[in-house]
């Protein structure tokens, strides 16, 4: 089985071979330009962020500094807001909708490695996809574990570390991130939740 096919489905791999480097050299070169530009090269941004992601939707805006592993891998939806430091460790995909909102410092990584320490030292990883539905809301400075689905419309409260997948329209919050409560129609006439 390639590096390549262990990457997508779960199994352990070493990822020093099949263009794997120069791909995640690639990212971060396009990274380095993103950061680096002037807040006035709204333009030279959107054209950056078409080149560094797999795919992105319309009215996507990203705050500097970004950080990815390789970028390619992510596919972002339309109407894509992040703010400052957003980390993307897309080892495995990323999937992105529609609406979605990322306040800082937040990471995503779809990597991982063993528990155990005789396999973890020969450098070994493994990696499983993450998907954000539409319309989810990420607070401030929270981490999306590997193999996570936030569902659509729901809201990750500020500093959860999110080691399982959380259902549509709830609010979740917490280290470990658990689920708090369903987003209700009294949430229309509130503004902090």
């Amino acid at each position: 089985m390639s590096v390549r096919r262990k990457m997508e489905v779960g199994e352990l791999y070493t990822d020093h071979c099949e263009g794997l480097p120069e791909e995640r050299r690639a990212g971060k070169e396009l990274v380095y330009d993103y950061n680096m530009t002037r807040p006035s090269q709204e333009a030279h941004r959107a054209e950056l962020l078409q080149q560094l992601f797999g795919s992105v939707g319309e009215n996507c805006w990203v705050e500097p500094p970004i950080r990815v592993a390789y970028g390619n891998h992510t596919h972002i939806g339309k109407n894509f807001y992040a703010n400052f430091n957003f980390i993307v460790v897309d080892d495995a995909t990323v999937t992105i909708g529609d609406n979605v909102m990322v306040a800082p410092n937040v990471t995503i990584s779809t990597a991982g490695h063993p528990i155990d320490p005789e396999i973890r030292i020969t450098g070994q990883q493994f990696s499983l996809p993450v998907i954000i539905e539409d319309n989810v809301w990420l607070g401030t400075g929270v981490i999306i574990n590997p193999g996570v689905v936030i569902g659509r419309n729901s809201v990750i409260g500020a500093g959860s570390v999110v080691t399982k997948s959380i259902p549509p329209n709830v609010v979740a919050a917490g280290v470990p991130c658990r689920v708090l409560r369903d987003i209700t129609v009294e949430d229309k006439l509130s503004f902090a939740g």
